[in-house]
């Protein structure tokens, strides 16, 4: 078991834990995930590790209630445990010197982005980053981005902070007024395959980290797979993190959607006794 020794909300329904599990934190790489068990007989929830504190021995994690197992985590408070945390999983971020990145984080999709943004930054790129969400009350993570970018554009759908529009609107901002050698988006489905979209038009080299349904996290089940260049890859041992341009986003968001129906009426089941 594993301990809560931190927890604070970031908005709503989204949440900032801080857990112990010192082998995690002394192993993992920006890109790098975990599969967290709130309880035991829990369902399994990958989750990216968004930052690490070796002398610890913790790791963060971002959360957002949105089913049954969020709903069960998110009401764990401080000094509580959680059930096991399997990890460091999946690939880490190839970081290289390449100039200028972009960075482009949609949602909760802004914690993996963290450490990506780190790495980059201590290698020596210039690094702007684009911080999305629908309101100023959903943005997270500004201050701790701008600590590693040399540059913050926040984004949001209504212009209650930063920009009004989309992040793709950001982002092709920043590409026309100056050379983006490398980008990288990480948050909701359609929105990599929207900044994908863009990106290609540019000829920028793209990567995007994909959110799967996953299950076992280490190859087994299959749950997680998808066509990327034409090719089954399984997201949590083959990426987190694939070519943007080469991923088949309409065949990941069907299959993101295959068990909403169900999803949905468990969390009604069970939201009121939560």
């Amino acid at each position: 078991m594993n301990k809560i020794v931190k927890k604070e909300y970031l908005s709503a329904d989204v949440f900032r834990m801080v857990i112990e599990a010192p082998h995690i934190a002394a192993s993992r790489k920006a890109g790098h995930f975990v599969i967290v068990r709130p309880c035991s007989g829990g369902e399994r929830i990958p989750l990216t590790i968004a930052d690490a504190d070796t002398h610890a021995g913790t790791v963060t994690l971002i959360v957002q209630r949105v089913g049954c197992s969020t709903a069960k985590l998110a009401k764990l408070n401080e000094g509580d445990y959680v059930c096991d945390v399997a990890g460091p999983l999946g690939n880490a971020t190839r970081i290289e010197k390449t100039g200028t990145v972009l960075c482009a984080g949609g949602g909760v999709g802004v914690a993996p982005l963290y450490p990506i943004v780190q790495a980059f930054k201590q290698a020596g790129n210039r690094v702007i980053t684009i911080l999305a969400a629908r309101s100023a009350d959903l943005l997270i993570y500004e201050k701790e981005m701008a600590a590693f970018s040399d540059e913050v554009i926040p984004v949001t759908n209504d212009g209650s902070r930063g920009r009004k529009g989309l992040v793709t609107d950001g982002m092709e901002e920043v590409i026309r007024r100056e050379k983006i050698d490398q980008c990288v988006v990480i948050g909701p489905a359609i929105m990599m395959k929207m900044a994908a979209l863009l990106t290609q038009k540019y000829h920028i080299p793209t990567m995007a980290s994909l959110n799967t349904i996953m299950v076992d996290g280490t190859g087994m089940c299959g749950a997680c797979r998808c066509s990327v260049g034409g090719k089954t890859k399984f997201v949590c041992v083959d990426g987190p993190e694939f070519d943007a341009h080469q991923v088949d986003f309409d065949e990941m968001l069907q299959r993101l959607a295959a068990y909403k129906d169900m999803e949905t009426a468990a969390y009604e089941q069970i939201r009121h006794q939560i």
